[in-house]
């Protein structure tokens, strides 16, 4: 009789609920105690847990009036958003930040641990700690007039979260009071070195313009008085051309006037009456209209020419000689120049020196005082918070619970599978 081979058991694929329940519950123990110890352990952290506050405060926009003081001076415009921008830029520096922890090292003593630097110590706060609170960029998830800074801050108990949050406001806040002023004073003295130099190019250019008139006028003096003195010697060189010329007229009517025997003044009529040729008298008409020299008579054209020989100049007989020597002497002194250059407060003569000069009288009286000056209105300041923010204890115990059932099942689960397997190798 032959014996049949034995056959493979056969695994249903098929998951039994019915028989996955009854595995379960006869291993209930098991989940219990696995999700017991699982909550309890979720129990003591929430329990041990070093507890996380959170604070926080909110600034806003000034007023335009508060304002007001700083733009009426006309040489720093601040409008309230851009000072709000400042404050939050102040209070998202990790340089404000940094000097803040070390110049108030009692509010943050319980960070400080021995072989550290206070960036060690601070960068423990300031990396996940701080945080800075702005609108959402999205202009679609923006309300209107949604314009604000705050800073959040999270901290465990040791520390003063609030005194931490508004001290360092108020720091970020004064130290932007500070840099406007400095601001503040770059502008002013820009501008008035800007003035300053304005007045120097104004003066500067009065004083070439002075020296362009000074050297034209004088200039013109010189190219007169040269005319004057060409025109001068010319008219000496033409009189006394003139003069020789004339006795060059007188000799030869001398010469005429001594060969006809004319001594005295004559006529030609009373010379042909007295003429004679071979004992007869010849009458002589003379149809000139200009009575010859000679008939003056060898004395008076003698006399003539002497006084001409001796004549030192002619400079008398012309009426402009007389003319060019009075505007020559009027060249001597030009009193337009003398009166440019003996001017004492030149800038009395500047036409835009009052307008520059105002303008530095005003930079020069601007006062304001910084401390009265708002840049930001304190919406809401940091309070202590009435609970910790973590942990949380509910979620984690819940956690926990829903945790540790999961594990006590899959260990149920894991437990009545091995059991299985060695009953079925038995």
């Amino acid at each position: 009789m032959t014996t049949p081979a034995p056959q493979s058991p056969v695994y249903d694929e098929e998951i039994d609920l019915f028989e996955l329940a009854q595995d379960l519950w006869r291993e209930k123990v098991v989940v219990l105690v696995v999700g017991a110890v699982v909550t309890l352990l979720a129990l003591i952290y929430a329990l041990v847990a070093t507890p996380v506050y959170q604070t926080s405060s909110v600034l806003k926009p000034a007023k335009t009036k508060d304002l007001d003081q700083l733009n009426s001076l006309g040489v720093y415009e601040l409008t309230p958003d851009s000072a709000l921008d400042r404050v939050g830029a102040a209070l998202e520096s990790y340089e404000t930040r940094l000097e803040f922890f070390k110049n108030n090292p009692a509010l943050f003593q319980p960070l400080m641990r021995p072989g550290r630097t206070d960036e060690q110590n601070f960068d423990v706060i300031n990396r996940e700690g701080f945080k800075l609170l702005r609108p959402d960029p999205d202009p679609k998830k923006q309300q209107a007039f949604s314009g604000y800074v705050g800073l959040q801050l999270e901290y465990s108990r040791e520390l003063d979260g609030p005194a931490i949050v508004n001290g360092l406001i108020q720091y970020a806040i004064e130290r932007e009071r500070t840099r406007l002023t400095e601001d503040l004073g770059v502008v002013i003295t820009n501008k008035l070195e800007s003035l300053q130099r304005d007045l120097n190019v104004l003066r500067v250019g009065y004083n070439t313009d002075k020296e362009v008139k000074i050297t034209g006028l004088t200039e013109s003096d010189n190219l007169k008085r040269l005319q004057l003195e060409d025109e001068l010697a010319a008219i000496r060189m033409t009189l006394k051309t003139k003069r020789e010329n004339r006795i060059k007229q007188l000799d030869e009517a001398i010469a005429i006037a001594d060969s006809l025997g004319i001594k005295k003044p004559s006529t030609p009529s009373s010379l042909s009456e007295g003429t004679r040729v071979s004992g007869s008298v010849i009458k002589t008409e003379v149809n000139n209209q200009n009575i010859p020299l000679y008939f003056m008579g060898t004395d008076a054209l003698e006399a003539e020419r002497k006084i001409l020989l001796s004549r030192e100049n002619d400079d008398f007989t012309s009426d402009r000689i007389v003319e060019i020597q009075k505007e020559l002497k009027l060249l001597e002194n030009n009193r337009q120049i003398q009166i440019l250059q003996s001017r004492e407060n030149e800038d009395l003569f500047l036409a835009e020196l009052a307008d520059k000069e105002k303008a530095i009288a005003h930079l020069n009286s601007l006062k304001l005082n910084m401390d009265t000056l708002s840049l930001v209105t304190l919406d809401q300041p940091a309070t202590q918070p009435s609970r910790a923010i973590k942990p949380k204890k509910t979620l984690i115990v819940a956690i926990g619970l829903v945790l540790g059932g999961m594990l006590g099942i899959f260990a149920a689960l894991l437990r009545s599978a091995i059991r299985k397997r060695q009953q079925q190798t038995v």
